[in-house]
């Protein structure tokens, strides 16, 4: 069991830092707003501290789970990386671009510590069971660490190569994921304006090869109207964004990416930007006939 201090309760590190905490380990915990850390300390076994600096002293691991590039290096900054130990590992679970990975790889370098890009998928339901996927950039000697302690909410993780390549393997799940709503938002429209009862084909092409864990696991929420849980469509955006800068930089043409990042820009726009990243189905109209 090893001391690990998390910095990041939101959707998705509430629950990962409590899978930690109840498997044993010995966890403090920080958020920027102090009382959702004093939740989550009457909820799991551990301690809510008021301050990066005190969460993180004499810690085996340091895990992030926040929001932007910002975050991470408003956290990590030299100050707290001076002050951590020789060896401590740290572990970043936001979703960054992969050039602050190789920043930060480096830095913890020069001091001794090690530093570690795993990014998640699986959403806020997957953190809550336990079964995330990890994308992990790493060095090889670090992994064997990092799938211990993550162990408690993962499903899945794999080494992808050294620090950053975690980040490039998540942009590759949000290019993925982006084509198929938008997608599945444009064949739920079709169905319903030719006419068709849009569940019973959905239910037909869920076993074929059009099936799709957005189509499993959101047509029918899409076709409620209901857009208020999972991946918020400002998010969604912050990350097609990096996607569409490392395909500037190595040279990559994401022309669907960056059509669906207009459509959810075009949301936002319209005051949807907390919306589900399903609601690319609110763009679409409706059959007037």
């Amino acid at each position: 069991m090893a001391t690990i201090a998390f910095l990041g309760l939101g959707n998705m590190g509430y629950p990962m830092a409590g899978h930690l905490a109840n498997s044993g380990h010995q966890l403090r915990v920080f958020n920027r707003t102090h009382n959702k850390a004093q939740r989550w300390a009457e909820e799991f076994p551990g301690t809510a501290c008021t301050t990066p600096a005190t969460t993180t002293h004499n810690a085996d691991a340091v895990i992030l789970c926040v929001g932007r590039d910002a975050d991470v290096r408003e956290l990590l900054n030299d100050q707290l990386l001076a002050q951590l130990q020789p060896g401590t590992l740290l572990i970043d679970h936001t979703t960054t671009s992969a050039r602050l990975a190789e920043e930060l790889a480096a830095r913890c370098a020069e001091q001794g510590l090690r530093f570690a890009d795993v990014p998640v998928s699986g959403g806020q339901q997957g953190a809550i069971n336990g079964q995330l996927s990890l994308m992990a950039g790493c060095a090889a000697a670090d992994y064997d660490d990092i799938v211990r302690i993550t162990a408690p909410y993962t499903r899945l993780i794999e080494r992808l190569g050294n620090p950053g390549c975690g980040q490039k393997a998540k942009m590759v799940n949000q290019i993925c994921v982006a084509g198929l709503i938008q997608a599945l938002a444009e064949g739920l429209q079709f169905a319903r304006n030719a006419g068709l009862d849009a569940e019973q084909v959905m239910k037909v092409i869920g076993q074929g090869a059009a099936s799709s864990w957005q189509l499993q696991n959101r047509h029918q929420t899409m076709l409620n109207g209901e857009f208020d849980h999972g991946f918020a469509v400002d998010w969604m955006r912050k990350d097609l964004q990096i996607c569409l800068q490392e395909a500037l930089h190595n040279g990559s043409s994401l022309p669907v990416t960056a059509l669906v990042d207009q459509f959810y820009g075009e949301l936002q726009q319209q005051g949807a930007g907390k919306l589900d990243t399903s609601a690319l189905l609110l763009r679409l109209p409706k059959s007037s006939r």
